[in-house]
């Protein structure tokens, strides 16, 4: 079973790649969240980042 193998590889792969990915906007998320010139933006942004850490936003 030389396949096994490679499948796992290639899961791996693209496991981590899908992972860089979502990290990467999570930064670019939350520096505009922080660096944006106007409060609806940054406010957009903030919304974003708490849907994207899928955590309820503050009461």
């Amino acid at each position: 079973m030389p396949v096994l193998p490679a499948l796992l590889l290639d899961a791996t792969t693209w496991a981590a790649a899908g992972a860089a990915t979502y990290t990467g906007v999570l930064a670019t998320v939350a520096l505009t969240s922080v660096l944006a010139r106007t409060p609806d933006r940054r406010r957009d942004a903030r919304a974003t980042l708490t849907i994207l850490m899928r955590r309820r936003p503050p009461r």
